[in-house]
C-alpha cells in the first residue's frame, strides 16, 4: 500500500492521488507533490495563533475571547494566561493547565502569544 501524505489544509488521511497532484475528498484541496515533502517527512504542521504566530511547546499565551468550559459554569476570562503549552494533533491544538479551573484543551484560534 502507497504511503500518501496527508491534506495540508485539513490533516485529512484519505487523500488520493490523481495524475501529480494529491487530492483532498475531504476539504477538496489539490497540490502538487512538490508541496508535499513536509508531509511525507513526517513533519507536522505549523500551529498558528490568531494572530499568525507560530507556537511552539512550553509558549505562554493569552486568551482572547471568554470560554465557556464545558460541562460546568466556569468560563475563561479574556486575558488569562496560560504558562507551558504543549502542541497536540486534533480539533484542539493545545494542551495546557489554567490557574483555578484545571487540565483543558483549547483551539490556537482563540489565544495569541504573549
Amino acid at each position: 500500500m502507497v504511503d500518501l501524505p496527508r491534506c495540508p489544509e485539513c490533516r485529512s488521511e484519505y487523500t488520493y492521488q490523481s495524475g501529480i497532484l494529491f487530492i483532498c475528498p475531504e476539504c477538496a484541496h489539490e497540490w502538487g507533490a512538490e508541496d508535499s515533502t513536509l508531509a511525507v517527512n513526517g513533519d507536522e504542521k505549523a500551529v498558528q495563533d490568531a494572530n499568525g504566530n507560530v507556537l511552539a511547546n512550553g509558549d505562554v499565551v493569552t486568551v482572547i475571547k471568554d470560554l465557556k468550559v464545558k460541562g460546568s459554569s466556569l468560563v475563561v476570562k479574556v486575558g488569562t494566561k496560560v504558562k507551558n503549552i504543549r502542541l497536540v494533533d486534533g480539533d484542539h491544538d493545545i494542551d495546557c493547565k489554567i490557574d483555578g479551573i484545571g487540565a483543558m484543551k483549547l483551539k490556537s484560534e482563540f489565544v495569541k502569544k504573549a
